[in-house]
């Protein structure tokens, strides 16, 4: 009999692709999914270290899901095996020990591939299961095939780890340091995933384009070559990658968004600071204007270029000066969508220990401003689709009765009324209106698009 297995994940698009794949790992040992924890076998907690309190929402968490264990074991429904994964267990493993004596296992974002011999030793143990080893041996090397379709669109890791050490992040200390896949495993992958009806692949990394892994052919590849060899395979009709580092934005990487017609033209480039010396504070080793250099390499590559960011406010010792450079940035740029927070401290990062720590009010205040702006940005840019036709690779079911959504090549929501029959088909939606944070259109019927087998007919009804 099958048992019940609910993950549930938190943060990055990293730890959304490594709740899929601990699936994988755990489905020849009889474990299938379920949306809710009750009454399930085992809860797994994949956590992200990045937002502010994130290890006191992971305790309450499981005070909550302490109940639901109790109860199983008390009806007497079995034991619920309750893991929590992921950064906050790296950086805080033997905390949760401690604090949650009743968690049975606590494991690291680099030892997942292991959850059969940890589940063993919990079965039979009394205690928690403590691994948060770097192992030598890379994980991917011992992952399953997946063995379910992930979908229209999927997410697929070619990169893991940090060697920048900005001040302010973890991810060095949680992720590990900056490991790539063998081209030839990834190109797999993606062939896997196609064959499984995958139409969009987003390519992951902490530092996805600092990727050079070794090709087939035995010479080390550059992102910009993965995602040509990439494009050669059938119907995989569209490829995104996530998250960049100025610092690794290479030659090849940029024209290959000139001549590669597969690759969406939207790039998640942070900056996080216009400032210099923020950015100095910050260990970023690039300026601004190294930025402003990269992005017009960017646009006279692929004029039609969206940009989105990351941007952190209040920085210990951020100056009213510094905050002026960085809305100047934004407005020099121009953004489609951003991501804005204030700068809360990291135990354990050098930032934390700087002299300078800002008030809250200072700090909320200069956020209000910065996300004024981005904000009026983003609108303006989904304003200007209004009245144009756009392809949309449709992948899942609206809210709505009769209501599909997908998404733009330029990352953006759309939905309109349509027949489920398009799921997974990318077709041409004139957009009728534009939202903050999505557009709303309607079929243009006839024909759709797609970049691997031309314009074809589609049926009228929508």
């Amino acid at each position: 009999m099958s048992k019940k297995l609910f993950i549930k994940t938190w943060g990055c698009q990293m730890n959304v692709y490594d709740s899929a794949r601990m699936a994988d790992v755990l489905a020849p040992l009889g474990y299938r999914p379920v949306d809710e924890p009750d009454g399930a076998d085992m809860v797994i907690l994949n956590t992200c270290h990045i937002r502010e309190k994130a290890s006191e929402k992971v305790f309450s968490e499981l005070g909550r899901l302490r109940q639901l264990k109790d109860v199983k074991a008390e009806v007497g429904d079995g034991r619920m095996i309750l893991a929590v994964a992921g950064c906050v267990a790296q950086a805080e493993g033997e905390e949760i020990v401690a604090r949650a004596p009743f968690v049975d296992m606590v494991f690291g974002p680099q030892t997942y591939h292991t959850l059969p011999e940890m589940v063993a030793k919990a079965s039979r143990k009394a205690g928690s299961v403590l691994n948060t080893d770097f192992p030598v041996e890379s994980k991917f090397d011992f992952l399953p095939d997946e063995s379910a379709s992930q979908g229209v669109s999927a997410f697929l890791a070619v990169q893991e780890g940090c060697d920048k050490f900005c001040t302010f992040c973890v991810v060095p200390y949680t992720r590990g340091a900056e490991f790539s896949r063998p081209g030839a495993q990834i190109v797999a992958e993606a062939r896997r995933l196609v064959a499984g009806g995958t139409r969009e692949i987003n390519l992951l990394g902490q530092n996805v384009n600092a990727w050079h892994g070794e090709g087939p052919d035995g010479t080390t590849w550059g992102l910009g070559r993965l995602v040509r060899e990439l494009a050669d395979i059938d119907g995989l009709e569209r490829i995104r990658y996530t998250t960049s580092h100025p610092r690794d934005m290479e030659d090849d990487l940029i024209r290959a968004h000139a001549e590669v017609p597969q690759l969406m033209p939207y790039l998640h480039l942070p900056v996080q600071a216009g400032s210099d010396r923020v950015l100095a504070a910050m260990n970023r080793k690039h300026t601004a204007d190294d930025y402003r250099r990269i992005v017009d390499r960017l646009r006279a590559a692929k004029p039609d270029l969206a940009l989105s960011g990351d941007f952190i406010v209040g920085f210990p010792g951020e100056s009213d000066a510094d905050f002026a450079a960085t809305l100047r940035l934004v407005t020099d740029v121009g953004y489609a969508q951003a991501y804005s927070f204030k700068y809360s401290a990291r135990p354990g990062t050098p930032a934390a220990l700087e002299h300078g720590q800002l008030p809250e009010d200072v700090k909320d205040a200069r956020l209000a401003a910065l996300q004024q702006l981005l904000n009026a940005q983003q609108q303006a840019f989904n304003q200007s689709f209004v009245g144009r036709t756009v392809p949309v690779l449709f992948d899942r079911v609206g809210k709505r009765a009769g209501q599909l959504l997908g998404k733009s090549p330029y990352l953006q929501s759309v939905h309109a009324d349509a027949n489920e029959r398009l799921l997974g088909r990318i077709v041409e939606v004139r957009v009728d209106a534009a939202h903050p944070n999505s557009l709303a259109g309607s079929v243009a019927t006839g024909e759709y698009r797609s970049s691997a087998t031309g314009t074809q007919p589609v049926e009228a009804t929508v």
